[in-house]
């Protein structure tokens, strides 16, 4: 055994050697990532939209109890474990040594008031976790959320459920969400506390939003992490600038290259290319509130509450063109209402009817409309979605629904869709792998407390409102996936919504950058590299 002053001293020279080894650690080249896609997010308060664009820059600042590994399965985040202690209720242990970006602990407390936030009008994330209606804290680290009635799947629901600092909202006057639709300016527009891996270093809307790695981020010794420091999101509106920025080394990422450009990007090889199925896909969606159309061209009658119209509007489109022709075989036409990876969704129900414009007509005839109507189509101003309304509307004028486009800013389109001030509306819907929450948000009666969030339409079934309450509350798994599967059914008769397709997610990149592309076409920055 060697004597004191020796074994202290190799003691000494172990703890040197360590604290080396992990300087040269941490001093691994830091890199910049410039991501460049089609649109800004908009605002920075996390609970004011639950839209692509925002939700790809806003959650890598904030975070939720729940996440996601590279597999898109459930795995711990804020919280380290969960249990259902009551039917009405799930328990959360947090995880300790939490620190916002300003230094603050995160606390049981500051889930509480995040969860009472959510909830709370005019949070666009209510939807989400419907049922949930309210939090207590057990103590410092433990919290129950408290449930109406059971739920027996609530963890998968609570991604994109953001924690916030209840102290830091306070002190901002933001305790209440941003009102997106009102164009409300608040302090969370262009400011934000979370405890993600990266802190927002500012934030200018439509030209940048610049993120820094927040050095105490709790998860910064995984060793799935990149090396990124530094991330800078460009939105850049021009599907040929934002390839040229690529090409000149502007910018490193493309989220959104142009469907017209992928084939050739992957003959070339000069950039990078990573592909997967969307989660998520297209709908039209009609006014079916109203008595007499707005922005129609009959008067006293509404054509779309007939499901003889909007089966005539189904039949008359032919996707299978449009997917080749329009969007360069970068997508799958699909009859589905939601992607058959969300569980209980029926693969029965993905084929299409088919396109037949002599039927369209018909049925139109015999709805009572044998000229057809005229009808204004709300479409967001996003490439690829204007030209594929811009087909879709020629196939309608044939069989005679004449259809005046409109486009617009996503300023514009949001308040339209969730507000269900729309005659016709084109948009986008990606799931979580559970149903339950599509189902709530896109086709469950609207209500001011977040039911039908998503509904553009305001369609009222109340028998698919009693079903998709049941859902949520149904424990056996088994029973819970045949009724998603009756619940598609009923709306596949009924046809609230046309389905168009479900496009294929590609990145264009740098060859010397590294990542995980998730099927719901966001990127999580903390395991990203760039050589």
């Amino acid at each position: 055994m060697p004597s004191r002053p020796v074994a202290a001293l190799a003691r000494l020279r172990v703890a040197l050697l360590g604290a080396t080894l992990a300087v040269c650690s941490l001093a691994a080249p830091a890199a910049t990532l410039r991501v460049a896609s089609g649109f800004d997010p908009q605002t920075m308060d996390p609970h004011a939209l639950a839209l692509l664009y925002h939700s790809r820059v806003v959650y890598q600042v904030y975070e939720s109890l729940v996440g996601r590994n590279a597999d898109f399965k459930l795995e711990p985040a804020l919280a380290l474990s969960w249990s259902q202690p009551t039917p009405t209720s799930w328990r959360f242990k947090l995880r300790p040594n939490v620190k916002f970006h300003d230094g603050s602990a995160m606390t049981a407390d500051d889930v509480v008031f995040s969860i009472e936030r959510v909830v709370a009008p005019p949070s666009q994330r209510a939807f989400q976790i419907q049922g949930v209606t309210g939090a207590r804290q057990v103590d410092e680290l433990t919290v129950d959320l408290l449930l109406a009635t059971p739920d027996a799947v609530l963890p998968e629901k609570l991604q994109y459920i953001s924690i916030m600092s209840r102290a830091w909202a306070q002190k901002h006057g933001v305790e209440k969400s941003q009102d997106f639709n009102a164009k409300q300016e608040t302090f969370t527009v262009r400011h934000a506390n979370g405890t993600g891996p990266y802190r927002l270093e500012r934030y200018e809307p439509e030209v940048t939003a610049v993120l820094k790695a927040h050095p105490q981020w709790w998860g910064r010794g995984d060793k799935r992490n990149g090396n990124v420091d530094e991330v800078r999101f460009v939105p850049i509106r021009s599907d040929a600038t934002r390839l040229a920025a690529l090409a000149s080394g502007e910018v490193d990422l493309v989220l959104d290259p142009p469907f017209q450009d992928v084939e050739r990007l992957q003959r070339e090889g000069q950039q990078k290319l990573t592909q997967v199925a969307d989660l998520g896909q297209q709908y039209i969606a009609f006014d079916q509130q109203r008595g007499e159309l707005e922005f129609a061209d009959v008067k006293g009658r509404n054509p779309f509450k007939d499901i003889r119209v909007r089966r005539a509007v189904y039949h008359a489109l032919n996707m299978d063109l449009i997917t080749q022709k329009v969007l360069r075989g970068q997508a799958q036409p699909t009859g589905a209402f939601l992607s058959t990876k969300v569980d209980g969704s029926l693969p029965e129900l993905d084929k299409r009817l088919p396109h037949d414009p002599a039927k369209a007509r018909a049925l139109l005839a015999e709805a009572g409309y044998p000229n057809g109507f005229a009808v204004t189509w709300d479409c967001l101003n996003i490439a690829y979605r204007e030209k594929v309304c811009q087909a879709a509307a020629a196939m309608l004028t044939q069989v005679g629904i004449r259809v005046t486009l409109r486009s617009m800013t996503t300023t514009q389109f949001v308040p339209r869709l969730t507000q269900g001030t729309t005659s016709m509306i084109e948009y986008g819907w990606t799931p979580q792998t559970d149903a339950w929450s599509s189902l709530n948000g896109l086709f469950r009666t609207w209500s001011a407390g977040g039911q039908g969030a998503y509904n553009a339409g305001r369609y009222s079934n109340p028998q698919l409102d009693t079903l998709i309450d049941n859902i949520r509350v149904e424990p056996d798994i088994t029973r819970r996936r045949a009724m998603v599967g009756v619940a598609l059914r009923l709306v596949a008769d009924d046809l609230p919504v046309v389905p168009l397709y479900r496009r294929m997610l590609s990145w264009a990149m740098n060859k010397k950058v590294s990542l995980v592309h998730w099927p719901n076409d966001t990127i999580e920055l903390r395991w990203v590299s760039v050589k």
